[in-house]
């Protein structure tokens, strides 16, 4: 067992500072090392969450090299990745955000390099830790889905105004578009509530957004069929062009005697169940605290049992999103996994 776990972080943008907000409460850990390519924003973030104490990189191997770490959070856009393999000739477990890559070539290749060093990973589906989520999951194995409804429904992104994610986000290459880099949320929980993904076939809408960006190609609203291996069936949405309000995060999941009515950010769920009473249990505000929690303490405790998305589940769910942005350009149904 660790007494303290040495944590590096890769990345300080947004997402790492919504994860640091909860680790630093937590009394297991130390925070020894930061880097990101903009080393300024690196020492600001470490100045805030570590005062003086952490040191500062703007390359991970130097990172890796120059430091004692016993895990990594790897914080970084979709384009970014490849610190994994460090992390894993190391033996070094980490802690990865979604989705896991926008290359399926170069994400199998980390999957296998986890896979040959045993080691222990999470991946930043913090939806699986909810409650109700759980909740949900323990019905739908005695209840099986049927039919399933969800998506993602947002503005249209102002770069010259908004978070500097929006940079890269709304370039293809970098991204992988709103339903790889967003809806992959939804995605995960379609396959975690109801089984694998067998097939998908997409159509995208481009073309409405207008002055965006220069480098603006991402669709501006995608649909997604999915075709699950038990044949039950579901239609996924994305779309980052609907200003005029009334959009947001929905989920909705249909059994036989069963409905599970997710809503919001926090997926608070609306749960109904033939023959009884509704059931509501509210989302939880501090899930990324919990998520981390429970990657802290399996590195703590070396009990990978508490992680509940492993990087090659991570993977999984990455090749349906992928699988997604083949149809979307083909025109064609792919099958899960896509070659």
């Amino acid at each position: 067992m660790v007494d303290k776990v040495r944590l590096g972080i890769i990345g300080c943008g947004g997402i790492v500072v919504s994860h640091l907000k909860g680790i630093i409460r937590n009394p297991d850990i130390t925070l020894e090392a930061f880097c990101d390519v903009n080393v300024e924003r690196a020492r600001a973030v470490a100045r805030e969450y570590s005062g003086e104490e952490a040191a500062v990189f703007d390359k991970a191997e130097t990172m890796f090299r120059e430091t004692r770490l016993d895990a990594v959070y790897i914080c970084v856009p979709p384009f970014a990745h490849g610190a994994e393999f460090e992390a894993a000739e190391r033996g070094l477990p980490f802690f990865v955000e979604k989705p896991v890559n926008v290359n399926l070539s170069q994400a199998r290749q980390i999957a296998s390099a986890v896979a040959k060093k045993g080691l222990l990973t999470s991946v930043g589906y913090m939806n699986r830790y909810r409650k109700g989520i759980q909740r949900a999951r323990a019905l739908l194995k005695e209840d099986t889905p049927i039919l399933l409804l969800g998506g993602w429904i947002g503005r249209t992104p102002r770069v010259a105004t908004a978070a500097p994610i929006f940079s890269w986000w709304v370039e293809k290459a970098k991204s992988g578009g709103q339903f790889h880099e967003q809806v992959t949320h939804s995605v995960d929980l379609a396959r975690f509530l109801c089984g694998e993904v067998a097939e998908v076939h997409a159509f995208p809408a481009k073309g409405f957004n207008k002055g965006v960006a220069p480098n603006y190609n991402i669709e501006d609203a995608s649909v997604v069929n999915l075709k699950f291996a038990n044949g039950a069936i579901g239609n996924l949405w994305a779309s980052c062009s609907s200003n005029g309000g009334g959009g947001g995060i929905s989920l909705s999941i249909y059994a036989g005697g069963t409905t599970a009515l997710f809503t919001g950010w926090e997926h608070s769920l609306r749960l109904l169940r033939e023959g009884m009473e509704p059931e509501e249990i509210p989302g939880e505000q501090n899930i990324f605290e919990i998520e981390d929690n429970a990657f802290i303490d399996a590195v703590r405790l070396r009990d990978s049992s508490r992680i509940l998305c492993p990087y090659s589940d991570g993977l999984k769910t990455l090749e349906v999103t992928l699988a997604a942005n083949e149809s979307m350009s083909t025109g064609k149904p792919i099958k899960v996994p896509p070659k």
